[in-house]
Formats: structure tokens, C-alpha cells, sequence
């Protein structure tokens, strides 16, 4: 597992990482290759067991009050396993958050807001993943009524170069807080994205700008914080 750090840029913090998959095998060099190979081998189960059990082995050496968050592929949230309060990432479920992504279809899970409960119900905390890039937009917050709300990283592209992204931030940002949601932005690249992104009300941040995917828990370097 490689690690990206999650910042408050106001609070010139990092609060937490973003647990991502990596392979030396070079045919399953990104993610959607491991996921794709597993899925045409009915092996995703296997696959997100896995990811899990990395996770929580890796999460020792994780500074202390340090959140992290596990991306859950659908098909996971059938898995039984990952209700088992005896499973290793159980064991640290209060400091992990669980990304659900947008672009995969939760209709097939059958009793999800029930599955969801028993979740929150193990200490985890859940976040919808990839917001603005799937089909299913607001309906995925109306379903899993999530403590993160993650922007897909095309929202936070070039933002400072385009009103129509800074008015749908500021709006998220607004519905947010009136929802009790906490609202990240990821794909961060510039101290120019970075700026407006917090001018809007988005203030936790994700992406290059603070620090790239590293096996390990990398610290951020002073100049990437931008003006106090």
C-alpha cells in the first residue's frame, strides 16, 4: 500500500492519508488493472480482504490520530467479512474512513443503508469518492448520507481559471456544512488551485501540490501551505 496525505490547509496540518494499491508486477501497474484482473477472475473479495489486512498492519506505523482512508470497491460492501468486528481493520475502525466511489452502481447491494449502519456501527466513518464524476451525483449523498464528501479531481482542475467550478465548490461547501458533511477536494496540483479551493470554503485538501502516493507517511514541505 502506498500512502498520500489528506491537509487542512488552514490548520497547516495533515489529517490524515489515503491508503492507495500498488504492484511491482508491471502489467498491474495501476489500480483499475488489479481491479479489472480481479474482477474477470471473480476475485475481488479476495482482492479487497487483502487491501484490508494491509492496511491495518501498515496503520501501526501511522502517526498517532491519524485518520485513513480505505477505498471499498461495491461488490465489497456484499463481502461478509468486512462486518466481522474480529477483522483486522476492524480492530482500527475509528480511525478509518471508508471511500465509497460514485462511479461504481450501488443498486445491486441489496439492504445498503442497513449494511452502511452496521458499518458506522464498527466505528468506521464513511465517505462518498469521486463526487461529479459518476452517474449518480447527489443521489449517492442522499443514500449514504456520509461524513466526507470527496470532489473529483476534475472540480478542482484549473479552478482558479474557471467560475462555474468556484461557484459548484462554494454551493458543495454550503450544502456540507448544512448537512454536518465534511467536504475534501482532491487532485490539487498548484498553489493556485490550492487558494481558491479554500477561497470557495474547501479547506481539506488532497492531490500532487501536498505530497504524491509514497510507501510510507511523508511529511509535507513548508512551501506547499501557501500564505498564513
Amino acid at each position: 500500500m502506498a500512502f498520500q496525505p489528506i491537509v487542512s490547509v488552514r490548520d497547516r496540518t495533515i489529517t490524515a492519508y489515503e491508503a492507495l494499491m500498488r504492484s511491482t508486477d508491471q502489467a498491474m501497474g495501476r489500480p483499475d488493472l488489479m481491479l479489472g484482473a480481479a474482477e474477470r477472475l471473480g476475485r475481488l473479495d479476495d482482492l479487497g480482504r487483502a487491501v484490508r489486512s494491509a492496511v491495518a498492519k501498515d496503520a501501526s506505523r501511522a502517526p498517532a490520530g491519524i485518520r485513513l482512508f480505505v477505498n471499498l470497491h461495491a461488490q465489497d460492501l456484499s463481502d461478509e467479512t468486512l462486518f466481522d468486528p474480529s477483522a483486522p481493520l476492524s480492530q482500527i475502525a475509528s480511525r478509518v474512513v471508508l471511500e465509497i466511489t460514485e462511479r461504481a452502481s450501488l443498486d445491486h447491494i441489496t439492504d445498503l443503508q442497513e449494511r452502511i449502519g452496521r458499518l458506522r456501527g464498527l466505528g468506521y466513518r464513511i465517505a462518498v469518492d469521486d463526487l461529479g464524476a459518476g452517474y449518480a451525483g447527489l443521489s449517492a449523498l442522499a443514500l449514504l448520507e456520509p461524513d466526507v464528501v470527496k470532489l473529483d479531481m476534475t472540480i478542482a482542475r484549473d479552478i482558479d481559471a474557471s467560475a462555474t467550478r468556484q461557484h459548484i465548490v462554494r454551493s458543495m461547501a454550503g450544502l456540507c456544512t448544512g448537512m454536518k458533511m465534511e467536504l475534501l477536494a482532491e487532485g490539487v496540483e498548484t498553489g493556485a488551485e490550492r487558494d481558491t479551493l479554500v477561497a470557495c470554503g474547501c479547506d481539506v485538501l488532497q492531490g500532487y501540490h501536498f505530497g504524491r502516493p509514497a510507501f510510507g507517511f511523508e511529511s509535507i514541505p513548508s512551501d506547499r501551505w501557501g500564505p498564513q
